[in-house]
């Protein structure tokens, strides 16, 4: 659907949607809450084990819709743009239908509202100003590490050229160099390079390679103050020095040649496979390393290093963070009418995310499909169908209805056999930790210029084109230049102008 036939319809479908607020059909949520949410696996069974567990603890019943996530942003558009909202819904808080939807109404401001509910209050301010939309909270965010950003690197390529573990752009473009001529796997051959990068097909930044690196070099994460007034990172003149870095590597053949058109499901291929031996991303991006070289000999798995962002050149150091959150739970005015309504149904889901309804949505039932080593959770009877219907309804289903606990982990992290692949997840949080003391938050976050909402489909397409163009040889610096200038004629001047009045 069109952009701005999608806006003639949210405009009048809201209209719809409040109005159907005084139909006595939608009065209240009674026994049944109604839910629409994410789904990567099977959907349960509304009969299913967990679920009637899950609605035993907080004594409702759920009908809930489970929607595929690669469908799901076009299921939200269209429920968005009805009259049939569920209770809760999984959504994107910053997503135009959303922003237009909320704003005329249609769901709960929870602004102020949750600090009552102990599993339901912000555990974390910058989280919690990441998530509102111009000044409101309008959902509960689901919370994922605020920092995760991380390097992997083959460790048995850094032993074999004779390097340590890089703190530094520099020290990291050593081993990209070393990684490219120094023959790190042994074939006699120089066929194998540094970086992978992959093609990034989202936004600038959306904590692609570029953007973590970019920040590095002291470049604003999204927007920054320059001479008192917000800018977009891109017009800045570190993002320039970084992407003139950037593209040394890609002419000296330490980054994949492929990097403009390398598919992201195959990124972590050129690694496991010897072609490459860097990998900016996640810090989850290590264990999934690790257990595709244990897939290929289980006792040879250990080649991955891990570490955390690195300083620049004069020994600054700027960490690339990210939003803290994936997603928010929205709750809806169309049943969920009153003050007192609302309070009821945030009792459930207090309950459902406190310890008890935490350790059942995000791992399962204990003595069933898992057991307790300390404060991990070790798989157990998985040999049994029932009990795989059970997994699967955990880690594909009804994880994502956890707000408190990452999906990465869950109330209690699964312990995996290896002590080498425990050492990489041990090492996330104090890695964490540390890079939060030099995080560059985007303050822009918390705002949605209306401007980019109208344009944003086509201005979000000029500077992520432009980079990789740029760093292919594609246009000059100038060309570079060029493109930022085209942004800011297009309508970012006038983005930029809201962003300033919404921060005021």
């Amino acid at each position: 659907m069109k952009t701005k036939t999608l806006a003639a319809v949210l405009a009048l479908t809201t209209a719809l949607t409040v109005a159907a607020c005084g139909d006595d059909k939608a009065e209240g949520t009674g026994d049944t809450i109604t839910m629409m949410v994410k789904l990567y696996g099977t959907a349960p069974n509304p009969d299913g084990e967990l679920q009637k567990a899950v609605e035993a603890l907080i004594g409702k019943k759920l009908s809930i819709t489970w929607v595929p996530d690669a469908s799901y942003n076009d299921k939200a558009n269209v429920t968005l743009a009805s009259n049939n909202l569920p209770d809760v819904m999984v959504a994107d808080e910053k997503s135009p239908s959303f922003v237009k939807t909320a704003e005329a109404g249609a769901f709960w401001d929870l602004t102020g509202k949750l600090d009552k509910y102990p599993n339901l209050k912000p555990a974390d301010a910058q989280t919690a100003k990441n998530s509102m939309t111009n000044g409101k909270t309008y959902g509960i965010y689901r919370v994922r590490p605020l920092l995760r950003s991380a390097i992997s690197i083959r460790k048995d390529w850094l032993a074999k050229v004779g390097l340590p573990a890089p703190q530094t752009v520099p020290e990291l473009y050593a081993i990209a160099k070393a990684f490219r001529e120094q023959d790190p796997d042994g074939n006699g051959k120089k066929d194998t390079y540094g970086l992978i990068i992959p093609k990034w097909t989202g936004k600038y930044a959306t904590a692609s390679p570029y953007d973590v690196f970019e920040t590095w070099f002291g470049a604003p994460n999204g927007w920054g103050q320059r001479d008192g007034r917000y800018v977009p990172g891109f017009d800045t003149p570190e993002f320039l020095a970084a992407n003139r870095e950037l593209k040394k590597w890609v002419d000296e053949g330490l980054i994949n040649p492929d990097f403009a058109t390398l598919d992201t499901g195959n990124w972590m291929d050129p690694f496991v496979q010897g072609k490459g031996g860097i990998i900016i991303d996640v810090d989850v991006r290590a264990t999934q390393l690790y257990d595709l070289f244990r897939e290929k000999n289980a006792k040879d798995a250990d080649k991955v290093l891990m570490v955390g962002n690195l300083k620049r050149a004069d020994g600054q150091k700027f960490s690339s963070p990210f939003t803290g959150y994936n997603s928010v739970l929205a709750i809806s005015k169309q049943r969920i009418r009153t003050d007192e309504q609302l309070d009821q149904l945030l009792q459930v889901l207090d309950k459902l995310e406190g310890k008890e309804g935490s350790i059942l949505i995000t791992n399962g039932i204990e003595g069933r499909n898992f057991k307790l080593d300390g404060n991990y959770a070790v798989p157990i009877g998985l040999d049994d169908p029932q009990v795989k219907i059970l997994q699967n309804d955990v880690s594909n289903a009804f994880i994502q209805l956890g707000t408190r606990y990452s999906v990465n982990g869950g109330y209690y992290p699964l312990k995996p056999a290896e002590e080498a692949k425990l050492k990489l997840i041990e090492q996330r949080k104090p890695m964490e930790d540390e890079d939060l003391k030099t995080a560059v938050h985007n303050p822009a976050l918390s705002v949605i210029a209306p401007t980019a909402i109208a344009q944003g489909p086509t201005l979000d397409k000029i500077i992520p084109d432009a980079r990789v163009k740029y760093l292919s040889g594609a246009i000059t610096e100038d060309g570079l230049k060029a493109e930022i200038k085209r942004w800011y004629d297009g309508g970012g001047t006038k983005i930029t102008q809201e962003i300033n009045d919404l921060l005021k």
